[in-house]
């Protein structure tokens, strides 16, 4: 399974999360400890949003501060389908995936951005699930191909606020549950 599958994949279960909050969820905490639903829902579009930019060369600073604060306005379904839909197809250009991308922590290549926004989006959708309280576990053979990938990233993002510390689960354990408890979840 390839960048490209995977993230289409993790892109689809977030949509039809984001589809399944109704109008009195979206105020519900997540395990995201300070987000609501809504918040979450905010921060995935918010990461859309930036995808074209960054894809076609643009750095941090040439984006600037447009995309913060409340990117859903009043119809965040409408706000996610619009963002992710532009991010996809920036995503799907030919070459997109091997060009150079202007991160906070500096220039890299676009794949490991890719796989970074990709474990976002299935991570998240999690969260959202988790949420609104439908079952809607990520795919064991996405986590599977997440799981190595994410780790050294995850590793190096602890105590930088980013994330939670890993939750202990069994090493036995669904894929799905080792990639959300080493985000900082716990999977039950």
């Amino acid at each position: 399974m390839n960048l490209l599958d995977s993230h289409g994949r993790t892109l689809t279960w977030f949509d039809r999360t984001v589809r399944l909050v109704r109008a009195d969820q979206w105020d519900n905490p997540t395990p995201c400890t300070e987000w609501t639903v809504r918040d979450v829902v905010n921060h995935i579009v918010s990461e859309q949003l930036w995808v074209p930019h960054l894809l076609n060369g643009a750095t941090l600073a040439e984006v600037g501060d447009r995309y913060d604060g409340d990117v859903l306005g009043d119809d965040p379904v409408r706000a996610w389908t619009e963002a992710s839909t532009n991010a996809r197809r920036a995503w799907t250009e030919e070459g997109a995936t091997e060009r150079t991308v202007h991160l906070s922590f500096g220039a890299f290549d676009a794949s490991l951005y890719g796989w970074q926004m990709t474990t976002d989006l299935a991570v998240h959708a999690w969260d959202v699930a988790v949420g609104i309280k439908v079952p809607l576990p990520i795919e064991d053979d996405v986590a599977e191909k997440l799981i190595p990938i994410v780790h050294p990233m995850i590793e190096a993002a602890q105590g930088t606020g980013i994330l939670a510390p890993p939750v202990e689960v069994s090493d036995t354990a669904p894929a799905s549950e080792r990639i959300v408890a080493l985000c900082g979840r716990s999977p039950r």
